[in-house]
């Protein structure tokens, strides 16, 4: 296939790449934008780029907001739209910072990819302790949780592209305990309203919004477990839920990766085929790539394999992406090293974006440009 052969070249050229930072000469882009910017280059082919946005540096930060304007297509909400952003105290809602971020994607023509509406982590304490206390029981939560879905859904209906509607609720190899389906037998709402929660919000965010492609979000479903038992477990619980009629329009791989561990590039591309072929859209959702580095401040990796590894794997999931038509969006876990989430999570490690401390563009950055400029005019990918 033309397309394989295109981005197989990239590898041969990524070594040149990583050592002369060239800008990528293309023909036509997005109007406005410059032609080798990630997000014009992937508009030739219908695929999106994007990156998780940090509210705290939007407009305050000049250098931070341009890369976000002129580099990407879609925009993820990091931490804004998320339950105890929204409503810290019950029945009181913050939507300032997730209107900042609509508004802001609006003026520089980009989707926006809501996240999250169904999660453990991030819940306000009001609602996690009215649970544990029992002043909030099983019938009230659902009610809540129906709410919360609505009245979020409902505010940004039109103006979200990709709502992640329940996030990470499948159970890892680590954790104690799997249900027999995969789901993890401990997370919030599974123990709390049982495994039909999952379809009930889908169901409710397609009521307050029909249109918007509505995902489901998870890290390490594409592969990386080794076992490939988290991807089974996701692939078999989904297609049981299209084969209901419930409305789900796509699946979410995180791709947050570590190059200690490798990466199964073959393994990770078929694993995403397999949801397209349920009739599902696919997307990579929170790319990153960490190493050990040096320390937090630098993040200079220690290692020199490390340091070609990092942008390889990028390039790699990329290239996943790229070549399974049903994948229509590529989105980074974050802007720049400097604001990452990877050195307070993962002690000793860091490195893990397309930007350094600094906001100058790392060797993965000019990788992926590669790959999309090869690849350019082979429209391959159904966005909408």
């Amino acid at each position: 296939m033309k397309l394989r052969r295109q981005l197989a070249a990239a590898a041969a050229t990524a070594a040149v790449l990583m050592l002369v930072p060239s800008a990528v000469a293309a023909a036509g882009g997005e109007k406005g934008r410059a032609d080798d910017s990630l997000r014009a280059l992937g508009a030739r082919q219908d695929l999106r780029i994007g990156t998780a946005v940090d509210d705290a540096h939007l407009g305050s930060d000049a250098a931070y907001t341009k890369i976000v304007a002129d580099q990407f297509s879609v925009v993820t909400a990091e931490n804004a739209m998320k339950w105890e952003s929204v409503e810290p105290a019950r029945g009181t809602y913050d939507w300032a910072a997730a209107d900042r971020l609509v508004r802001f994607a609006q003026q520089n023509d980009q989707s926006v990819r809501g996240h999250t509406l169904l999660w453990h982590n991030q819940l306000p304490s009001w609602l996690t302790t009215g649970v544990a206390d029992g002043t909030i029981g099983t019938a009230e939560l659902r009610d809540i949780l129906r709410k919360h879905v609505t009245d979020e859904v409902t505010r940004y209906r039109g103006k979200i592209w990709q709502w992640d509607v329940a996030n990470e609720v499948f159970a890892n190899s680590w954790d104690p305990n799997p249900l027999p389906n995969g789901l993890n037998g401990d997370d919030f709402w599974i123990k709390n309203l049982g495994e039909g929660v999952i379809a009930d919000v889908f169901r409710w965010a397609h009521q307050a919004d029909p249109k918007a492609l509505l995902f489901y979000n998870d890290y390490n479903i594409a592969g990386q477990d080794g076992t490939n038992a988290k991807f089974q477990a996701v692939h078999d619980f989904f297609a049981k839920l299209v084969a209901q009629g419930v409305p789900v329009n796509g699946i979410g791989e995180q791709g947050h990766l570590d190059t200690q561990y490798g990466f199964d590039a073959q393994r990770f591309q078929a694993d995403l085929q397999s949801y397209g072929d349920l009739g599902l859209k696919v997307a990579v959702t929170e790319a990153d790539v960490r190493t050990f580095v040096n320390n937090s401040t630098e993040q200079v990796p220690t290692s020199q394999l490390a340091a070609f590894a990092q942008p390889f794997e990028f390039s790699e999931m990329l290239k996943g992406c790229q070549l399974v038509r049903q994948c229509i969006s590529f989105t980074a876990w974050g802007v720049y090293d400097g604001d990452s989430w990877i050195p307070g999570t993962f002690a000793g490690t860091g490195y893990g974006l397309l930007y350094d401390v600094d906001m100058k563009p790392k060797p993965a950055y000019y990788a992926l440009q590669q790959d999309l400029a090869l690849a350019a005019g082979n429209a391959r990918h159904n966005g909408k």
